[in-house]
């Protein structure tokens, strides 16, 4: 069955790790810290940190003193730019049904799932990393 929106752990760990360090402004955590923070397994924490550096959306510093940054404002980051380096172009699934009996034409759900993706895609291309940085420093974490 497809899905509307499949958001894996890795790319959860990957939008709260960003939102973290956007609330951190200039002090850098190391991997231990943020596994630490989200109850994270280092591990797989280390294999997002390593492809959001790639992506350009981390800073990496080794050695003591050293850690890991937003490489550029999180005002500049969406939630669409970490989402896709995580889990490759969002999709645009218009069935839900493993097999299309309709052919596309009349669909039983009414577009539905187009509405959604759409606005899903809106919502995370809109949502920069400071808007959540914001809400999250309002709860308290």
């Amino acid at each position: 069955m497809a899905t509307a929106i499949r958001v894996s752990d890795a790319a959860s760990l990957a939008i709260h790790t960003m939102t973290l360090l956007a609330t951190r402004k200039e002090r850098s955590m190391t991997a231990q810290e943020i596994a630490s923070t989200l109850k994270a397994s280092k591990a797989h924490l280390a294999k997002v940190l390593q492809r959001l550096a790639h992506a350009g959306l981390l800073r990496s510093e080794r050695g003591p003193g050293g850690g890991f940054t937003l490489a550029r404002p999180g005002r500049q980051i969406t939630l669409l730019q970490v989402y896709e380096t995580i889990e490759g172009p969002l999709s645009s699934s218009t069935c839900l049904l493993h097999t299309r009996l309709c052919g596309g034409k009349n669909c039983i759900l009414g577009g539905l799932l187009a509405k959604v993706n759409a606005q899903v895609r809106e919502y995370l291309a809109k949502t920069r990393l400071t808007d959540l940085s914001t809400f999250s420093a309002a709860r308290g974490g």
